[in-house]
């Protein structure tokens, strides 16, 4: 008999809404919190969202990142983060960092005595290094980005709004949008209290996040209309209460094999995509918790229709006047 790994039986018969005051109160004090910690501590941004420049490098001879790192410690740098870029294409003879560098002044980028200076540095630890490309993002173009992350999710929250409303009801529609914020404001909390870096990737991450989270409540949303149709007399909460214990399995064994695969990119991944990887791994978990205590709790509040049932056809023949129905 072949080997089935389960974490949550086959069979459950959780009552996921004894405590749904309680849950539904410790996930709003988490939102409120979450901005709290936003506005009061603010977001650590990175380069992309604060401006600065980047220097590609390039050199003959294999070098250490902890060497340039070193090297450029003494020169009262801001922000400076420095990662190796591998492609097979490269070679042996061809060694490429990117070198990251925060802005020095309201234009945003290293003046020319400092490049100077940071290639002088360089090359004590690196004779063969040059400066094959330098890039500047001023503090202009680090504003439009941010409004333009902005824009980015508050379109995929609409999408996904819009989406849902046309394939269930609005009450669902509201229910994934509610679930959706709480995934986004924690998420952006957590970095705000932690003070982790905040750039594109995290912006990539948290879209990544808003899939993952509403294609978990659509499950569950599509079971719900399932179990509405086989029970039209059945209290709407234990129709819910069902539902997600008939979709509990799939929702744990998801998220449970995700973290895994997000857990290895996280201890071999490397820091240049750690914050990407850290964003990822905490909205599958906050994702999971507001599929199963947030979603479900606004749609029970807000009512739903219970006849999911298709007409019969015989009744819209009913319906046709009889001096109609033989017509050619």
């Amino acid at each position: 008999m072949a080997f089935r790994l389960k974490l949550v039986p086959d069979v459950t018969h959780f009552n996921f809404f004894r405590w749904q005051w309680l849950t539904f109160g410790i996930s709003a004090a988490a939102m409120v919190l979450s901005l709290v910690a936003v506005l009061v501590m603010g977001l650590n941004f990175g380069i992309d969202f604060k401006g600065g420049t980047t220097i590609r490098t390039e050199s003959t001879t294999n070098f250490e990142v902890g060497d340039y790192r070193q090297a450029l410690d003494g020169l009262g740098l801001a922000d400076v983060l420095i990662t190796e870029v591998f492609d097979p294409s490269f070679g042996t003879e061809k060694h490429v960092a990117m070198i990251r560098i925060g802005t020095q002044d309201a234009t945003g980028s290293v003046t020319p005595e400092e490049l100077n200076r940071i290639e002088a540095a360089l090359k004590v630890a690196d004779p063969q290094v040059r400066f094959a490309a330098v890039e500047s993002v001023g503090p202009k173009v680090s504003g439009e980005l941010i409004m333009t992350a902005v824009y980015a999710v508050g379109a995929a929250t609409i999408a996904i709004m819009f989406y849902i409303w046309l394939r269930f009801e609005w009450q669902f529609a509201l229910g994934a949008v509610v679930s959706i914020a709480h995934d986004v404001l924690l998420t952006i909390g957590i970095f705000a209290v932690l003070q982790l870096k905040f750039d594109l990737s995290t912006i990539a991450a948290l879209l990544t996040t808003l899939g993952y989270s509403v294609n978990d409540t659509v499950v569950v949303f599509d079971r719900l209309r399932e179990n509405l149709i086989k029970s039209k007399s059945e209290p709407l909460i234990d129709v819910m209460n069902r539902t997600v214990n008939e979709t509990l399995s799939r929702t744990v064994m998801t998220a449970v094999t995700t973290a895994l695969a997000l857990g290895a990119m996280m201890i071999f991944g490397g820091d240049v995509i750690r914050g990407f990887v850290f964003a990822m791994l905490w909205g599958v978990f906050v994702g999971a918790y507001s599929t199963v205590y947030v979603a479900k709790n606004i749609v029970l509040w807000l009512g739903v229709k219970r006849d999911w049932s298709k007409p019969d056809p015989k009744d819209k023949v009913d319906e046709i006047p009889a001096a109609f129905r033989d017509a050619p």
